[in-house]
């Protein structure tokens, strides 16, 4: 990290100022805290999460550095805000099972931060995600999912068995009764509304992606992928057909180069195609690149300005390191002997997977734009904060899951 904030002043200054070091120093200092607080109170908690963490924050401060150097400065504090909700979290939630008890509760809290948005929200680049309170934006959809999150493990827990179970053939396939297609339909009515108010296709498909993974791995039942999918996707062309700007994510999906948008609506995804194009196998250099070129480079599109000054070497580093977020957090849900934690960490984890998957997809046109931050690495402080809390939450899950199943191993040899 010390070396990608002395590479970028040498490039844009040609010296060192000694005092931006603090920038590095004081990310250090902070997961070297949080590293102490873990082996304290969490021994067991996997030891891959906190730094692959930190590797991602890492590269997000130097890359916003190199952007915006007043922005850096605001993304330390919210990391620190970060890290303080991180200890909180890890002081409060160890005993995790409390959240079952209050699921209604935090599912409603939910509801009202994402409808929050639809009354009171700002508009910002077309997409009204965004409160704003004095000086504060804040995006209430980042800790909405987290809370989200549990109230669906807490549900499906309770609910798993008769959602599993097939009393009805429709063409032949074995299927619940329609009632318990309920939920379903409502998290489908909820993201369809997102994408109609909110004119946000990301973080509608976020939201009912994350409750499809839910539902899949509380019931191991294919029919609720098939049909969820099918009914997003039937919401999303009626969507595309009738309100403006889904057509035009889609358009300019598939024209990118449309000289007719290529200087309007088309610009951001075309820059970042040019960007990623320019970057080669090893990159402009930090600091050599024209990444300030794409509109919204340190929050939508701060993977392509990876891709442009560290080249493909640097971008697939970032997709090594999620893709062993997720498969880290696939371990800890198979280490849970409760049906609640082994849902919360699938949960916690699809949103890791799935956020990622849809920004990358998007700036590289792999599928139409979703406008959502990359986790830890683009600048936010609401989506830093919710992350962070995932985060404990799911080293939380690990300690409890290595101890438990040690505690077993011993009970079953005194037997």
């Amino acid at each position: 990290m010390f070396t990608g904030f002395v590479a970028v002043q040498l490039a844009r200054d040609g010296r060192v100022d000694p005092a931006s070091l603090a920038y590095p120093a004081g990310v250090v200092l902070i997961f070297v805290v949080l590293h102490l607080v873990l082996r304290y109170l969490l021994p067991a908690a996997d030891p891959l999460l906190l730094p692959l963490t930190a590797g991602l924050t890492f590269t997000g401060l130097v890359m916003i550095y190199r952007l915006n150097a007043g922005l850096a400065f605001e993304q330390l504090i919210w990391i620190t805000v970060g890290a303080v909700s991180f200890v909180l979290v890890v002081l409060l939630l160890r005993n995790y099972e409390m959240l079952a008890d209050y699921k209604y509760t935090l599912g409603l809290a939910a509801l009202v931060l994402l409808a929050s948005t639809m009354f009171l929200g700002k508009e910002v680049n077309g997409a009204r995600l965004w409160l704003q309170i004095g000086p504060l934006h804040f995006q209430p959809s980042e800790l909405a999912k987290v809370l989200l999150v549990i109230f669906l493990a807490a549900f499906f827990a309770e609910k798993h068995e008769v959602l599993s179970i097939s009393t009805h053939r429709v063409w032949g396939i074995p299927m619940p009764e329609i009632k318990y297609f309920g939920p379903l339909m409502l998290m489908w009515g909820v993201s369809i509304l997102m994408m109609i108010y909110q004119k946000d296709l990301g973080s509608s498909l976020l939201f009912f992606g994350i409750f499809i993974a839910m539902l899949y791995a509380a019931t191991g039942r294919k029919t609720y992928v098939l049909v969820g999918l099918a009914l997003f996707f039937l919401g999303a062309f009626l969507c595309y057909l009738v309100f403006f700007h889904v057509e035009v994510r889609v358009t300019t999906w598939l024209h990118p180069f449309n000289p007719a948008t290529i200087e309007g609506r088309s610009y951001q995804i075309s820059q970042s195609l040019f960007a990623l194009s320019s970057g080669g196998i090893s990159g402009s250099g930090l600091g050599l690149g024209y990444p300030q070129f794409i509109p919204s480079v340190t929050t939508d599109f701060i993977f392509s300005a990876v891709g442009e000054e560290l080249g493909l070497l640097g971008a697939a580093g970032l997709v090594i390191m999620y893709i062993l977020y997720v498969a880290r957090g696939i371990k800890v849900a198979l280490l849970q002997r409760d049906d609640f934690g082994k849902l919360l960490a699938v949960g916690l984890t699809s949103i890791i997977a799935l956020q990622s998957f849809l920004i990358m997809g998007g700036v590289t046109r792999l599928i139409p734009l979703t406008g959502i931050t990359l986790p830890f690495v683009s600048y936010g402080g609401s989506s830093l904060l919710a992350n962070f809390i995932l985060l404990a939450l799911l080293l939380v899950l690990s300690h409890r899951g290595a101890t438990t199943n040690v505690d077993s191993i011993r009970e079953a040899g005194r037997r």
